[in-house]
């Protein structure tokens, strides 16, 4: 193979590592047009609107209100940082820190807190099979997620660093950010490190700065390689699959500290939830 390109290099009047220079640049400009093309593509689609995920908005709409559990309760007092049942406005400011629970939560656990408290169904209950499968239906916590969130579309993220145990799950975020784990010693930062990466035609975000705005903001979602809609959790879960490390627990507070550094890097972006992904 590497006598040949000798050959077409000769003929070509060029070095070998010339010619491979050129190759290489043309696949760099490809990949670069392609990417661009597919941005392009999810901001056309963003603007035009009718994303699937306003079913699964719709729902948890009328799962919020809707009595359920043991104690046949609704979602309507669950308080979600700025008061019981104040749901405009929440997501923005999550995580953050809750005094009864004397934890770091970001809105899917503060959801399943609720789900306890208020109707009455247990841990395992309520965070039982949290996720949909791919192409599959939306879980009941994962529709009132996306109403959730969607009370908070068009706001700025502030993410609060009031709290000591906020600064210390942002710290905590931070180092597990840069930790190295798993056969392939990944780090998220391997991937979201750095300004202009990417796999494939999906550019990767830097989310240590303000970058980071890009991805967190427009969380939750609908990919259309899922065919289904989801959540910021599902995608820290998926980030550890793909990197080959064990799987977090849901609602984990190593999950919950990543979200907090996202978040708080994050902030003063506006929020545009769900939207488009690839």
């Amino acid at each position: 193979m590497r006598s040949r390109l000798k050959k077409i290099a000769a003929l070509a009047g060029l070095s070998l590592p010339a010619m491979m220079l050129i190759g290489a640049c043309a696949t760099t400009a490809q990949a670069d047009s392609v990417t661009q093309e597919g941005n392009a593509y999810l901001k056309l689609m963003n603007e035009m609107g009718g994303n699937p995920a306003d079913f699964n908005i719709d729902d948890g709409k009328k799962l919020w209100s809707e009595k359920r559990g043991p104690k046949n309760a609704s979602l309507e007092q669950c308080n979600l940082g700025l008061g019981p049942g104040v749901v405009k406005g929440a997501y923005a400011q999550l995580p953050r820190y809750f005094a009864d629970t004397g934890k770091v939560q970001d809105l899917e656990s503060r959801l399943v807190t609720c789900m306890e408290s208020l109707q009455g169904f247990s841990a395992k209950e309520a965070d039982k099979e949290p996720f949909a499968k791919e192409g599959g239906n939306a879980s009941p916590l994962e529709n009132i997620a996306m109403y959730v969130a969607h009370e908070s579309d068009g706001m700025k993220v502030a993410i609060p660093q009031n709290d000591a145990m906020e600064k210390l799950s942002y710290e905590n975020g931070k180092k597990l950010f840069f930790y190295r784990a798993g056969p392939f010693s990944f780090s998220c930062a391997a991937c979201h490190a750095e300004s202009g990466k990417r796999i494939k035609i999906s550019a990767l975000p830097n989310l240590t700065n303000k970058e980071a705005a890009v991805s967190y903001a427009t969380w939750p979602a609908y990919p259309n390689s899922q065919g289904v809609a989801r959540t910021l959790e599902w995608r820290m879960l998926a980030c550890a699959r793909q990197q080959r490390w064990p799987a977090p627990k849901f609602t984990s507070s190593a999950v919950i500290d990543l979200i907090t550094y996202m978040g708080v890097n994050s902030n003063g972006a506006t929020l545009h939830t769900p939207s488009f992904k690839r």
